[in-house]
């Protein structure tokens, strides 16, 4: 999570307007507006390797993907996100040019700084999305992807995915090995 803007207080309106002005990107949680912090190229080449198989198997599907620069909100906690990459079936979304509210699929790619937030209250906030079925984290060192579903009764459970395994989204219907995940980024 970066640092929070100098402003004490926005509400939802001022960030809306504020935001778009801005040369970084912020996410905004029930009052508070946050920095985003830049990615490094691991982070970017594998966030990207995820889109665009995402893209490519959803491709004539009512579904679409997005990366990092669509924003979310979760009203239920009154907040705004940039998740690494989201997937939406909903029509209401697909009429939406700016916002989406009825994502499917999230995925984040960890970060040391943002690791412990991603997989907690992030992970909180994300689960009061009623139709998301799917929350995946890939962790860049190890290379292990934690995947949570939404069970039908309404439990989410840890579906883990080691190094050199390929994962399984189940939302998509969509398998992808390790090397495609990890394509062109370097052991560390």
């Amino acid at each position: 999570m970066g640092q929070a803007a100098p402003k004490t207080f926005f509400t939802a309106a001022d960030y809306l307007a504020w935001e778009p002005a801005q040369l970084e990107r912020h996410e905004y949680i029930d009052g508070e507006v946050f920095a985003m912090a830049g990615a490094e190229d691991r982070h970017v080449t594998v966030a990207g390797n995820l889109y665009i198989a995402l893209r490519q198997h959803l491709g004539g599907s009512p579904c679409r993907t997005y990366m990092s620069d669509m924003r979310l909100h979760v009203a239920a906690v009154n907040s705004y996100f940039y998740p690494d990459v989201l997937v939406t079936c909903s029509a209401l979304d697909l009429a939406s040019p700016m916002v989406k509210t009825e994502p499917r699929l999230i995925v984040e790619v960890l970060s040391p700084g943002t690791a412990a937030y991603d997989r907690g209250l992030k992970f909180s906030h994300y689960r009061r999305i009623a139709s998301l079925e799917e929350y995946v984290l890939i962790d860049l060192d190890t290379r292990i992807t934690d995947c949570y579903r939404k069970g039908a009764d309404g439990l989410w459970v840890l579906h883990p995915f080691a190094r050199g395994e390929a994962v399984t989204l189940a939302s998509v219907a969509l398998e992808l090995s390790a090397a495609q995940l990890f394509a062109e980024v370097p052991e560390t």
